[in-house]
């Protein structure tokens, strides 16, 4: 999932898409924040990232599985969820398409 989020996040950071990454630590070892800060600059991840330590940002948009990707509109509509790897190409397309909308 990290090379699809660094490939859109290259191709459409200049159109207004902006990716949050929302680290939910599965583990008591998963929560320190040195870990997620050498974990991203490893991965070549350049967006932000939150650390959700308390899972309250996975329990307020009622996520239940590592990964899931949710799109938000410009209104911050949720219009688009998907739970786990690959539709790569409909997420892609689905990016398109929000960026193409107007106010």
């Amino acid at each position: 999932m990290i090379p699809q989020l660094r490939g859109w996040y290259d191709r459409y950071e200049k159109d207004g898409f902006t990716i949050v990454g929302v680290h939910s630590p599965e583990f008591f070892w998963e929560k320190s924040y040195e870990r997620v800060v050498d974990a991203a600059k490893r991965l070549g991840v350049r967006y932000p990232i939150v650390q959700d330590n308390d899972m309250r940002i996975w329990t307020r948009w009622g996520v239940r599985a590592w990964p899931t990707t949710l799109l938000v509109d410009k209104k911050q509509v949720v219009r688009y969820r998907h739970i786990g790897e690959g539709d790569y190409e409909e997420t892609e397309a689905m990016i398109r398409r929000l960026l193409a909308e107007r106010d």
